[in-house]
């Protein structure tokens, strides 16, 4: 037998193959398209299933129809995926590259076919729909990535709104949103669209703090004077210097890993000077921390000793009065905040663990001596500080877990309200408890008591606890500045209130909503939606369904169908899967919005995933092993995993499997809604984007994808594609009268600097860990710095680090 024989007769076994791979992709989208016809579904999958097996069939037979066949496929594919998502490159990813590998693989062994005839006519028409396919790419890649500018963004100057806070921000960042109004805008303008691009990094400070599991210290620092205060994963205590990021001092707290809860996080500190004390005296000027383990905890800005005159030895512990909680259930992971004097902390309790965990109490304790000043049980409003003799603060009750914002002025410090425990089920709540509830509460600090609330969703049962800091400004209405409060939230509607008196300055609108699911006699019939403005998208169709390649995209539409689904808030089911959209983190998160004064814009960066939930009944749970971190199944089975070199919550995302002990139903929650053999998400990009919103009119300024693809592939294998997906991500940003906006946060391990008036990113940089975590901005010795912590966050499943690292332009001379 001759070479050429052999050649050709090699070829014919792969073209044999080749076929019947095409037949049982065709199986397979068969029967997957037969059972989503079942539930009313697109018929397409079924069609070309059967078209594929014919196609597949032939080529096994060596007959070039199946060729032909498979070309007719494809063109038809092409043009059914234009129909339904039009020139979207993201959504035309799963309809077309798999079927177009498969159209290469067929294109290069017609040679094998030529002895049957017609080779030369194939080659031609294969080649004819490869370069259709590749027009229609290039005009896709033209439109995509692009910002939609909706609107001029106003110039600096254009009658803007002001900054009410008392703690300035400039050449230092003394709050944890830069200043007391959570603003998070800086007024320098060295570094500017001009000169970003020359950004480098000026120093790179390592805190020494990796937890080997549930990483995310989220750190942004402050920076008074000369000096950067910051706190790590499990709250050691840094102050470094602001010019070189050389360590001044340490001080360590010693959280024990056991009180870790979801995550080891360290959101902020807070900075309190003393008044009418010599600056020379200890403790004058303080860093206050909270700490994962339930302590506020106080110490000399200037040496990092304990402030001996606060509480015991520089300590005091919120968790008296809660009935000693386990390990983990209450932590600190927000900066407390101090209005006259008075510091005012929420906590985390652990959610999803039991209906009757720890009491979410607000405590007020004095800034100097640590005594406690006052304590909101919204259940027991007759105790204003400790309960009585053998009592405990009500369990059970919302929590506020996230960063409340101080108004000096008003005397009030705004609380963003959590869920009571046991997030998914409403049965057992109690009347306060629904009043309070995701809301925004404004707690006078005299008295200890609300002076208003506003809720932003009824009888929640979604999760949609309020977790951005609320931001004030001084709103021009009508010819006069109304002390107002942006009140974003994880639904992504965005709220403006008078922060007086707790009324909407734009309207509010309740509307009607789903009915239904295991609890009908508890669902609101109406909930408020923002006439303002909202980052929510519109309801999920089968069309936005997404994957690697047809037949996970089937799944995707398949499971659609299957689950519970009538829009927005549709309610929780345990007979079948129900979709949340949007999901717990966001709309917007604990990152908050920014905000431009003198242009008068909101920057707000948002997530756009559904999950894809289920109640799970109670004994089902139980035969799960799904139990609360204190009860002794769980704390065996701990041992267990801990011998074999695991644990058991390493890898556990929020919500799956989450036992809510208490109540009828566990709840499973499939965060993002993944495929879980491929792990990519179900609905088809962008997962998250970024928008500017002019803050008089709540118009959209522009919008775009944020986030790359670089770090992010099926099978959990990053891509390296530095195409704009639009990725989730965790944390805020800051603006500067540069016109900049910086943020790392998504999940692309990325820094980048962002256009304010036109939303292209300016500049970027690779982070040596994952950025979730607001970044900062000051001045020191005529330099502007930008900081950001790179500590990455087990959720985001960005890399951990426990990076510090400073931007500067270049030094004159350098």
């Amino acid at each position: 037998m001759s070479s050429i024989e052999r050649g050709r007769g090699f070829g014919s076994v792969l073209v044999r193959l080749l076929g019947i791979v095409i037949a049982l992709i065709g199986l397979m989208l068969t029967i997957g398209g037969g059972q989503l016809i079942m539930l009313g579904g697109s018929a397409y999958y079924l069609i070309v299933g059967l078209l594929m097996i014919v196609s597949g069939g032939l080529l096994a037979l060596l007959r070039p129809l199946g060729a032909w066949l498979y070309i007719a496929i494809f063109i038809g594919t092409v043009v059914w995926a234009l129909w339904e998502v039009g020139l979207n490159g993201w959504a035309l990813v799963p309809r077309v590259v798999a079927p177009l590998v498969l159209l290469i693989a067929v294109v290069l062994s017609l040679s094998a076919l030529k002895r049957d005839g017609g080779g030369g006519k194939l080659v031609w028409g294969g080649l004819a729909a490869i370069a259709v396919f590749c027009l229609v790419s290039g005009v896709v890649v033209a439109q995509a990535n692009k910002a939609r500018v909706m609107s001029p963004v106003p110039s600096a100057g254009a009658g803007g709104v002001s900054d009410p806070a008392v703690l300035k921000v400039g050449a230092d960042w003394p709050a944890w949103g830069g200043s007391d109004s959570a603003q998070r805008y800086s007024p320098l303008s060295q570094i500017n669209k001009d000169n970003v691009k020359g950004l480098q990094r000026a120093w790179t400070f390592r805190t020494g703090d990796l937890p080997d599991e549930r990483w995310g210290a989220e750190t942004t620092p402050l920076k008074v004077g000369d000096t950067l205060y910051l706190c790590s994963a499990r709250n050691r205590l840094f102050a470094v210097d602001a010019a070189t990021g050389k360590q001044k001092w340490t001080y360590d707290p010693k959280v024990a890993d056991d009180q870790i809860p979801y995550t080891a996080a360290c959101r902020g500190v807070t900075y309190y000077a003393v008044p009418n004390v010599d600056a020379a005296q200890p403790c004058a000027t303080r860093i206050i921390e909270g700490t994962l383990d339930g302590r506020l905890v106080a110490v000399d800005a200037r040496t990092g000793a304990p402030c001996a005159g606060f509480g015991a030895n520089g300590e005091v512990s919120i968790k008296h009065g809660m009935g000693d909680p386990y390990p983990g259930m209450v932590s600190i992971t927000s900066a407390p905040v101090i209005v006259r004097g008075v510091v005012v902390t929420g906590h985390q309790v652990l959610d999803g663990q039991k209906r009757w965990n720890a009491s979410g109490v607000i405590q007020g304790f004095d800034a100097v001596t640590g005594e406690l000043r006052f304590a909101w049980d919204m259940m027991r409003p007759d105790i204003t500080t400790l309960p009585p003799e053998g009592e405990t603060y009500t369990p059970g009750t919302p929590n506020m877990w996230t960063t409340a914002t101080a108004d000096e002025a008003l005397g009030l410090v705004f609380l963003p309200m959590g869920n009571s425990s046991a997030d998914y089920y409403s049965g057992l709540r109690r009347p306060a408890e629904n009043e309070y509830a995701t809301s925004l509460v404004a707690l006078d600090v005299t008295t200890g008591k609300p002076r208003w609330h506003f809720q932003t969703v009824r009888k929640d049962v979604w999760d949609y606890d309020l977790g951005s800091q609320a931001t004030l400004v001084d709103m021009p209405i009508n010819g006069t500045l109304v002390p107002a409060v942006i009140l974003p939230s994880k639904q992504g509607d965005l709220y403006i209130l008078d922060r007086r008196t707790g009324q909407p300055l734009h309207k509010v609108e309740e509307r009607r909503v789903p009915q239904g699911g295991v609890e009908p006699s508890q669902r609101s019939p109406t909930q408020p939606f923002s006439l303002f403005h909202t980052l929510r998208k519109a309801d999920l169709t089968e069309r936005d369904m997404w994957g690697m390649s047809p037949i996970d995209q089937m799944v995707c539409r398949i499971q659609f169908h299957q689950a519970a689904y009538d829009g927005y808030f549709t309610p929780p089911t345990a007979d079948r899967y129900w979709i949340q959209y949007p999901g717990y983190n966001g709309g917007s998160d604990w990152g908050g919005v920014a905000v431009d004064p003198a242009r008068g814009v909101i920057v707000a960066n948002y997530n756009d995933m559904p999950n894809h939930n289920r109640l799970v009944p109670r004994a089902e749970a139980d035969r799960l092993g799904w139990f609360p971190r204190d009860d002794p199944r769980y704390i065996e089975r701990e041992k267990e995993a801990a011998n074999r070199g695991g644990n058991l919550s390493k890898s556990k995302a929020e919500g799956a499997g989450d036992p809510q002990m208490g109540v009828p139903y566990a709840i499973d929650v499939n965060a993002g809604w993944r495929v879980k053999f491929t792990g990519l998400l179900c609905k088809q990009p962008p997962y998250g984007g970024m928008r500017a919103i002019d803050l008089k009119s709540g118009r959209t300024l522009w919008d775009r994808p944020f986030g790359t693809a670089r770090k992010n592939g099926p099978f959990g294998i990053p891509s390296m594609l530095p195409l704009e997906i639009g990725t989730p991500n965790n944390g805020g940003s800051a603006v500067t009268a540069g016109g900049l906006i910086f943020i790392a946060a998504a999940t692309d391990d990325l820094i980048r600097a962002i256009d304010i008036e036109t939303g292209k990113t300016v500049w970027s940089d690779v982070l040596p860990a994952g950025g979730q975590a607001n970044p900062m901005i000051y001045e020191q010795n005529g330099r502007q710095y930008l900081v950001i912590m790179a500590g990455g966050h087990h959720f985001m499943e960005t890399p951990r680090g426990d990076y510090v690292i400073a931007y500067a332009l270049p030094e004159r001379g350098a």
